[in-house]
């Protein structure tokens, strides 16, 4: 995810970078970061968690307890 996608997402959905980092449980810091590209002069790569994380918000997707508990099959 380049810094640009990271921004067009953002703004998709309608968040400053607060609600961003709120939903993403960053500073606000790493989504200026992130927008930016770089830090001190030094590239920045949007980690793989936060680019997921960003799709699954994308898609509704606000917290996840782990996939469903399917009934035990009787012998």
């Amino acid at each position: 995810m380049s810094p640009t996608a990271f921004k067009q997402w953002r703004k998709s959905l309608n968040y400053s970078q607060k609600d961003a980092a709120d939903a993403l449980g960053l500073k606000r810091r790493a989504i200026q970061y992130y927008e930016k590209g770089e830090r001190d002069g030094e590239p920045v790569e949007i980690p793989k968690a936060v680019r997921l994380a960003c799709y699954a918000l994308a898609e509704g997707c606000h917290d996840y307890s782990g996939p469903a508990e399917s009934p035990k099959e009787k012998d």
